[in-house]
């Protein structure tokens, strides 16, 4: 059935090349769209036949850039994606409307290597019932267009949305695996094989990997698998009763992802990977950022409703399913160059409801998701490794960058441990930048009911977060007050300029950064991208990082602003904004291996849980680090006025930390 109706719809936008029905100023648009459409409907042909599996290297390379050519930086400018230019083309009226249906078509690329030929089938008849309007000239109106979107979303999100939650758990859907698994990895066309961008990172990563020994493959790959064992042991929960494993990874990295598998299976994990699980980089992140919030015209409170009451049969369709999945394994990446976008005004944008929304949205997912894949019995593991666009020096970075993820636990452990054992003592701790940096403030400490066996802070060491070196707590709010300021720093893939942050007890009260001109879109751009359109925020997380071997390899290679979060938190000290480090899991007893227990897992806000779940959470977390060499002062103030010294001016001077100094000196 769904053949057919692809049929007919492909034959009625072939016969929109050749006509002339609509007013002139948009027929260049429904063209460029229609003939779009036509190359998924010939990159079909080549998938059904299996023609493509015969087509050279050097062919599948022009057959990529030809499908992703319209997010490449010149020709977006000119291009119906770009809202900029499809409002200055068609209007104020239909831009935003138009830009959006061209944009949502692209899907149809990785649909139809993943064989989706149903949602292909519904975009292509939106796209000819948006026509056809276009057509009726004197019943043509903006809201008939957005109406026509609209309903599609909502209609059409029991499709999607049970389609995406049943491919995010179910290990049967193998569309990935089978690429890692049965692929030549020698023979770099099966980069092509998922249907995504795939730019020299991709292809220079492969190479490079290729070049590696079997054994160093698999090394590499049980620093990260190991990691994810530890995580269930070290936390006292079950992986025996679990049966799959999320696994995110950038392409480029299968044989590694390969070995991984296969390091999995003998803990009897079976590999769930799909779209967004995997993925490439992005060829122009103005792109990605001009639609960050496409769903502005259509997320309404009817449309919520709607994903959530779907998301909730799906998941209670799969609970059995859902239940065995024991957690994300992820491999990050870095080395790109830092993005400062352009903010567009034809952009689509959130409004004030819209953002409140999204925010209820975040938290009542997170908690049908919670339901069906408990927190207190999932771990997951991250770690992270280079790309080739970092340089000249790609191949030595990844070595070093493997060395910091195996670095000594048992020497970081001591050390670590000497940092604890003083902080323990403190009623706040005191962190205070230098020269320009204007950070000030003071993070109160949770007290204890037995000192000899509790503890406030986590001497955290390479199990799920790797590399090692931190330790970290959930601070007590009430009276955890003062400025955050960082001179440049990059949060989620994007850069801020002098970013500064206010807090009054441990929650954000004001924020600013320098990346624009006005005060009102410096604002909007942290309240979009580090708050996720919260009003506010608590400090979720206060930590120490010790990986001085990270932070002197980064100012080596000056690479300080292409590094993960995940390795520049363990540059320096960090502060969380958002939920805390044990988010849905604060009942499980958590010791660190000295034998305390850990007992600052949650704060003021995170205790609303046993009240009100809404009130709890956040569903975000983002880290951010003063620098080593902005930092001036971190002192632990005890009940009776004594301060212990961690670190003075950039360098640990606590008795027991002289081993993290060693790295500065060489």
């Amino acid at each position: 059935m769904i053949k057919e109706r692809y049929d007919i719809a492909i034959e009625r936008i072939k016969e929109i090349i050749t006509e002339d029905t609509v007013e002139e100023k948009f027929l260049p648009y429904f063209v460029a769209a229609a003939q779009f459409i036509l190359k998924i409907d010939n990159l079909l042909g080549l998938i059904e036949s299996k023609k493509i599996e015969e087509l050279t290297l050097e062919q599948l390379t022009f057959l990529n850039k030809d499908l992703y050519e319209d997010e490449t930086e010149i020709v977006y400018e000119k291009c119906f994606a770009n809202p900029k230019f499809a409002v200055e083309k068609l209007g104020e009226e239909y831009g935003q409307l138009l830009c959006y249906v061209f944009t949502a078509n692209r899907n149809m690329i990785s649909n139809a290597f993943q064989g989706k030929l149903e949602e292909i089938t519904l975009r292509m008849e939106l796209f000819i019932e948006i026509y056809n309007q276009f057509e009726d000239r004197e019943n043509l109106t903006k809201k008939s267009i957005h109406d026509m979107i609209y309903s599609f979303e909502k209609d059409n999100s029991e499709i999607f949305m049970t389609n995406r939650i049943d491919e995010i758990i179910n290990p049967e859907n193998d569309f990935a695996v089978k690429i890692v698994m049965e692929s030549d990895l020698e023979d770099l066309r099966y980069l092509y094989k998922y249907g995504e961008s795939i730019s020299e990172n991709e292809i220079e990563t492969a190479k490079f990997l290729n070049t590696l020994s079997q054994e160093r493959i698999d090394k590499i790959a049980s620093v990260y698998t190991e990691g994810y064992r530890l995580g269930f042991i070290n936390t006292g929960k079950d992986l025996s009763i679990k049966s799959a494993v999320d696994i995110r990874y950038y392409i480029g990295f299968e044989r590694i992802i390969r070995a991984a598998i296969k390091q999995f299976e003998n803990m009897g994990l079976k590999p769930v990977i799909y779209k967004g699980g995997y993925e490439s980089t992005k060829i122009n992140k103005q792109y990605w950022f001009d639609h960050k919030f496409d769903d502005a015209l259509f997320f309404d409170k009817g449309y919520v409703q709607r994903k959530l009451e779907v998301a909730t049969t799906a998941f209670e369709n799969r609970k059995k399913t859902a239940a065995l999945m024991a957690g994300p394994a992820v491999i990050e990446v870095f080395g790109e160059n830092p993005f400062e976008p352009e903010n567009k005004k034809e952009a689509l944008q959130l409004n004030k409801e819209q953002q409140k929304l999204k925010v209820e949205y975040a938290r009542e997912y997170t908690q049908i998701v919670q339901k069906y894949i408990k927190g207190d019995e999932r771990s997951f593991t991250i770690i992270a490794f280079p790309l080739p666009e970092i340089g000249m020096d790609y191949e030595e970075l990844f070595e070093e960058t493997v060395k910091i993820n195996c670095l000594d636990q048992d020497k970081y452990r001591k050390v670590q441990q000497s940092i604890i054992d003083a902080l323990d003592k403190a009623d706040f701790v005191r962190v205070e930048g230098k020269g320009s940096n204007k950070t000030y403030i003071t993070v109160n400490m949770h007290e204890f009911k037995n000192p000899e066996k509790e503890t406030n802070f986590e001497n955290c060491l390479a199990d799920v977060n790797i590399p090692l070196g931190e330790v970290f707590t959930s601070p007590k709010l009430t009276g955890t007050n003062g400025v955050l300021h960082v001179s440049q720093v990059y949060l989620n893939e994007l850069k801020y300029n002098d970013l500064e942050i206010t807090f009054e007890n441990g929650c954000i009260k004001d924020y600013t950064c320098k990346n624009f001109d006005t005060e009102e879109e410096n604002k909007k751009y942290i309240k979009e991208n580090v708050m996720f359109n919260h009003d506010t925020l608590p400090i979720g997380e206060f930590a120490i990082g010790t990986n001085t071997t990270a932070y002197v390899m980064a100012n080596k290679y000056d690479i300080v602003y292409k590094l993960p979060i995940l390795i520049v938190e363990k540059m320096g000290p960090h502060f969380a904004v958002g939920d805390t480090c044990y988010s849905w899991e604060e009942d499980v007893k958590t010791f660190n291996p000295d034998g305390k227990e850990i007992v600052a897992k949650e704060n003021e806000i995170s205790a609303l849980r046993n009240e009100d779940l809404s009130k709890a959470y956040f569903s975000c977390h983002t880290d951010i680090t003063i620098p080593y060499d902005e930092l001036g002062e971190i002192t632990a103030v005890t009940k009776n006025g004594e301060e212990i010294v961690i670190i003075k001016d950039g360098r640990f001077v606590l008795p027991g930390t002289e081993l993290l100094n060693e790295a500065f000196d060489k």
